[in-house]
């Protein structure tokens, strides 16, 4: 589909008119086809349009995948405001500080998620306001925060701050009014603030406009084949780029259907699986490990998934022999979603192990020595930095200068390489490089080296050492943090890496053990504090 000028509203109107009962959307029990998505979108928008929002306003989304957030998400680009996701591991803390430097105006959130109960959270937040009122908000601490509308799924009492009322104020915006709304979005306005962290550093509100997510994102669907006959199962949460470019923008803009699933029992999953036929699989690999360990999983018929990255799954006429032979993807909020991509999903040879594939269309690539930024010779490691259309505006309320160098480079602090046939090569991030007695360890290698011979996910770090400055030190996952034969895994490794890259110390735990970040991400600090134990 080509749209010049492509926003969201635009695309929207479009799929619902050539494709009207085709599922966008199956997550569990939701279902939400395209003109569906249309009408509901367009009430919510004209009830938030009612509490004033129009080009520019920032709204806040607080929910898992599924139905309310791609419609919430639909309403607010329709006219014009900007889509702003929070996570849903976000503690009170986390939820204020995204509140006030993303200046969200409305937020739209679901109660509770799990064990997370976003009501008290946000009443923690919003102590000065009167929140248990109803009402518009004033709130010192989050100064331009009028609105929160709340979904509480199927409890159908009254409660505090309903989204049920946003549908009541639909009626006092005419469609008129909406459509005009809608003509006056172009694609260079911005879409979203996607926010990122890396391990240590301060969540960054990254903004994107429509024309360049939405045109990246039809590029990379040409790249891996994702066409309007395809069902993507995609288990990348939507408040990330993954889900929310490379699962949901991607889906709409090709007109297929997106699958995704929130449940718990690895089983329920599975008969979604089985019962959906997804054609297409992207995501987190390590998030679907846990299904092919499910008693039922050799009984189940999964010959529908053709193409992607989610192998555990994946029939086995189409997984890889050797994942490392296979080409990776790199993708960051930074290049709204996918960066590095390939479309041959056939094995490599061994001259290509590990390989990311080349940049996307749309990205020019450099690679700079960490010290001086001069450009490094093919075969050298050093900086990624990237330059094109589909890269970010820029951070929200930072200047151009602390985003980019002079020459409009941005330094993604990737640690990469590049043959020279253009193939990249990640090696992990600036300053996660271990250095142990004088020599320089990739984490991302030995973990690599540690998956192969085990089957586990493996986190890598360093360790202080009186002696070496650092020593390697690895996280394994197991599923009932069984203890390792270190002396045997010591050996195996001597076969995959160097004596000075094999770990010295050695810990086995559960996944539910890793401490993540509410971005998701490991925090390398407090894994670190599990060898004290």
């Amino acid at each position: 589909m080509t749209i010049d000028s492509p926003t969201v509203g635009r695309i929207l109107r479009a799929q619902a008119r050539s494709r009207p009962d085709r599922a966008l959307l199956i997550c569990d029990d939701e279902r939400l086809d395209y003109v569906t998505a249309q009408r509901r979108s367009a009430r919510l928008a004209r009830g938030l349009i009612a509490l004033g929002a129009g080009k520019g306003t920032h709204i806040g989304l607080l929910y898992p995948n599924g139905v309310d957030f791609v419609v919430g998400a639909l309403a607010a680009a329709r006219i014009g405001a900007v889509v702003v996701p929070f996570s849903t591991f976000a503690t009170a803390r986390e939820m204020h500080q995204q509140l006030v430097d993303a200046d969200i105006r409305i937020l739209l959130a679901t109660s509770a998620y799990r064990s997370h109960d976003y009501v008290r959270r946000l009443s923690d937040v919003l102590t000065e306001s009167r929140f248990g009122a109803g009402g518009r908000l004033l709130c010192s601490a989050v100064p331009q925060l009028r609105h929160v509308a709340i979904s509480y799924g199927g409890d159908i009492r009254r409660r505090v701050r309903d989204i049920g009322g946003l549908d009541r104020l639909a009626e006092s915006v005419d469609d008129e009014l909406l459509e005009a709304m809608e003509n006056d979005v172009d694609g260079s306005d911005p879409l979203a603030v996607i926010y990122t962290s890396g391990s240590t550093s301060t969540p960054k509100g990254v903004v994107h406009t429509h024309g360049a997510l939405l045109e990246h994102q039809t590029n990379l669907n040409g790249i891996r084949g994702l066409t309007e006959a395809d069902i993507l199962f995609c288990n990348s949460p939507f408040f990330w780029i993954g889900g929310f470019g490379f699962g949901l923008l991607a889906t709409l803009v090709a007109g297929s259907t997106l699958v995704c699933s929130n449940a718990t029992d690895a089983g329920a999953t599975l008969d979604l699986l089985e019962a959906e036929k997804p054609t297409v699989t992207n995501g987190f690999a390590a998030g679907v490990a846990h299904l092919a360990r499910h008693p039922s999983f050799a009984a189940r018929d999964l010959s529908s998934m053709r193409r992607g990255n989610l192998y555990a799954i994946m029939p086995e006429q189409v997984r890889p022999s050797d994942p490392e032979l296979r080409h990776n993807m790199l993708g960051m909020t930074e290049a709204g979603s996918v960066l590095l991509i390939s479309d041959d999903d056939g094995d490599q040879p061994e001259s290509r192990r590990g390989s990311f594939g080349r940049p996307a269309p749309g990205f020019d690539i450099r690679v700079v020595d960490p010290d001086t930024g001069a450009e490094v010779a093919a075969g050298e490691v050093g900086i990624l930095c990237i330059r094109g259309p589909y890269v970010m505006q820029g951070y929200y309320k930072r200047s151009r200068e602390e985003c980019f160098d002079p020459d409009g480079w941005f330094h993604t602090g990737d640690l990469v390489r590049v043959d020279d046939e253009g193939f990249v090569y990640y090696l992990g991030r600036h300053g996660s490089m271990i250095k142990t007695a004088g020599a320089n360890v990739s984490p991302v290698e030995v973990e690599k080296a540690i998956t192969k011979i085990t089957d586990s996910v493996a986190h890598v770090i360093g360790l202080p050492d009186p002696d070496r400055g650092q020593v390697v030190a690895a996280v394994v996952v197991s599923p009932h943090g069984d203890a390792l034969d270190e002396t045997e895994l010591r050996e195996r490794l001597g076969t995959e890496l160097s004596a000075y890259k094999i770990p010295k110390r050695f810990i086995s735990v559960q996944a539910a053990d890793i401490p993540l970040l509410s971005s998701g991400k490991v925090d390398s600090h407090r894994l670190g504090k599990l060898f004290d134990a």
